[in-house]
């Protein structure tokens, strides 16, 4: 990864995750946001766009913080399957803290840990969808760092939205992180095979070879 590649990441990134939380943003209170521009005020929306935005550029912080933790825990283990068990269980561990944190700190009285279970569950769906794309595209030890990546790793960006338990504000959270963190790991090996002395670009990825190489 040289520095071209790096600020394509960080750009495209930026972009899209920007760019899907708002989205996001104007659909869930649109009628709000249809009034605002149709009265010349402008202040809504550009707090939709300054939100969207802050949450990818927690997204990118994140991605860069699991690859520095994904080769550290290579570099421990010394076994690609050994640390792949390891992420299974720290995923295990974080869906269920997920439910029963937030049904103990969030629950009424009588309510049940069910429906608490409805978000990790999609959350780990999606995060398999994801795994199952990278690791067609790469190779199979990639899925279970995906899938990490996707649970784990998005669900600690998401605490500051969990812990104001509104529906509204975990969504227009959760919508960019997801964007921003899925665009990450898929581009990622794209980026790797990209001639180093060229700008990378969307169109090159898409006529790229499909030759698989290891995930990073």
């Amino acid at each position: 990864m040289n520095s071209r590649k790096v600020v394509f990441l960080f750009n495209s990134t930026f972009i899209i995750g920007t760019s899907a939380g708002f989205i996001i943003g104007m659909l869930l209170d649109w009628q709000t946001h249809l009034n605002d521009i149709a009265n010349f005020s402008f202040g809504g929306v550009a707090m939709v766009v300054i939100t969207a935005a802050i949450w990818t550029v927690i997204a990118q912080m994140g991605f860069f913080a699991y690859l520095t933790i994904h080769r550290f825990g290579l570099g421990i283990f010394k076994s690609v399957n050994l640390w792949n068990k390891v992420q299974i269980i720290l995923i295990v561990f974080a869906l269920f803290d997920l439910v029963f944190f937030r049904h103990y700190f969030f629950s009424v009285e009588g309510e049940s840990l069910r429906g608490y279970a409805v978000m990790p569950l999609i959350l780990l769906a999606y995060g398999l969808i994801v795994a199952y794309v990278k690791s067609k595209e790469t190779e199979r030890t990639a899925f279970v760092p995906t899938v990490f990546f996707i649970v784990v790793v998005t669900m600690i960006e998401w605490i500051p939205a969990l812990r104001e338990n509104d529906l509204t504000f975990m969504i227009n959270a959760i919508v960019p992180l997801l964007v921003a963190n899925t665009w990450q790991i898929l581009v990622l090996h794209h980026l790797h095979r990209q001639p180093n002395g060229k700008q990378p670009s969307v169109e090159d990825m898409k006529n790229e070879p499909t030759t698989k190489r290891p995930s990073s």
